[in-house]
């Protein structure tokens, strides 16, 4: 049965091997089951029920990645527009979060429609390298100061706006320490680094007292407080226009170049033209539905972890390595109680090496060419200073189309990147927050 569904011999794997795959990749990205609820709770959602919603979305889209796609890519929330969705849309706009999920909503369905169409791919191929990688070397500085926030390591101040905060308090030293056991962990190859520090903290936090123990397992809670609350028709005011295009056009980015990157190192993609692959197509169409399945839940984007090249690497090339992460994201259901006793300083380390691994980015940035630096960074410093996304976004597109059309070289940008900085000169004009 198995051999029908995912060509195992077709792919020269076989079951066990994808099942070990399945496992790694699980223990890199399940770190996520943590992280999404404590990040999302602060928006007013019901911490448990995130949890569930978090777990049941990750196990949704990645078996709809495995039983159509038929590629070894775990899906989950994603880190960044996690925490759009709770600092950004709620925490500055004043949205609900039953709103913001309604733009969830409406942003997967725009998402789909691009998938179907072919537009996302033209996105893409639009939208200059630079930019791209900027984009996500400034989400990760922005999740890079939550984390150092939500540590106790930057705290406010009326002088400086920001300041070191006091690293003698119990829950910072943890905070840093955890850090540096994932990082080191990490370089020493171990499988779940991430994973591996929050539990670890966690457990040295209840030992001294510094936290409440709730218990390891039990039956999952309910889900009923997110299950279909996502508030569409509030969702469909004028203010929230440049919520949804800063949701689609991160969760292009993100999951198509995940998409693109895990399949070509798990030779799937042998070619360099990606436009008529018919893997790349379910594959886009997979993480497309994962998104309005997970509003539906109750929880921020679902998008493809770059976590899957873990899997790749162990040997996973079909569905069924997604499949085994599926199955594992719905046995997690199960850990309720730890999930609930893990205290923020043990994720913010999690969030903050994260920030780390996004930050790579950077190198791909054309700094010899100043028409292409210059946006680049704009985009990478506007997120973390004015404490959004989307304007990090729209600073940056915009800047890029203004900087080649006054130095002559209007011609080298591309139709997609007018248009979306021509979204973000509209979003200025009338709809800023």
């Amino acid at each position: 049965m198995l051999e029908k569904q995912f060509d195992l011999s077709k792919h020269g794997t076989t079951v066990r091997r994808e099942v070990i795959a399945g496992v790694t990749t699980f223990l890199t990205m399940a770190y996520i089951i943590f992280v999404n609820p404590d990040i999302l709770s602060t928006t007013g959602m019901d911490r448990d029920a995130v949890f569930v919603a978090t777990c049941l979305a990750a196990a949704l889209g990645s078996a709809i990645m495995a039983l159509w796609a038929n590629w070894p890519i775990g899906m989950a929330p994603g880190m960044g527009l996690n925490a759009f969705f709770a600092f950004t849309v709620v925490g500055a706009m004043g949205f609900t979060w039953q709103q913001a999920l309604g733009a969830v909503f409406i942003s997967g369905v725009i998402f789909l429609i691009l998938s179907a169409t072919g537009i996302r791919r033209w996105l893409i191929s639009g939208i200059p390298a630079s930019m791209r990688s900027a984009i996500a070397a400034g989400i990760g500085m922005f999740l890079g100061l939550i984390a150092l926030q939500s540590a106790g390591v930057v705290v406010a101040n009326p002088a400086t706006l920001i300041a070191m905060g006091d690293l003698t308090t119990a829950g910072t030293l943890l905070a840093i320490l955890g850090f540096f056991i994932i990082v080191a962990l990490d370089a020493l190859k171990v499988r779940g680094a991430i994973l591996i520090g929050i539990l670890l903290i966690t457990v040295i936090s209840i030992l001294v007292g510094a936290s409440d123990f709730g218990g390891v397992m039990s039956m999952p809670p309910s889900l009923m407080p997110t299950l279909l609350q996502l508030d569409i028709a509030g969702a469909l005011t004028v203010g929230i226009f440049h919520v949804i295009l800063v949701m689609v056009l991160v969760e292009v980015f993100d999951a198509t170049g995940t998409l693109i990157g895990v399949a070509k190192r798990a030779g799937l993609l042998p070619d360099t033209s990606t436009e008529t692959n018919k893997g790349l197509g379910r594959a886009l169409m997979a993480d497309s539905t994962a998104i309005v399945g997970g509003a539906l839940l109750g929880t921020s984007s679902t998008t493809a972890y770059v976590e899957s090249a873990s899997g790749v690497q162990a040997g996973g090339r079909t569905g069924l390595t997604a499949l085994v992460v599926a199955i594992l994201f719905l046995l997690a259901m199960f850990f309720a109680p730890l999930a609930g006793s893990v205290p923020a300083y043990a994720t913010a380390p999690a969030l903050l090496f994260v920030a780390c691994l996004m930050a790579r980015e950077f190198e791909n940035i054309v700094w010899d060419d100043v028409t292409e630096s210059a946006p680049a960074v704009l985009t990478a410093l506007v997120m973390p200073f004015t404490y959004s996304i989307a304007n990090g976004l729209a600073v940056g597109f915009i800047s890029y189309a203004l900087i080649k059309l006054m130095t002559g070289r209007a011609k080298e940008v591309h139709a997609a990147t007018w248009v979306v900085a021509a979204l973000f000169v509209i979003r200025f004009a009338f709809f800023v927050e």
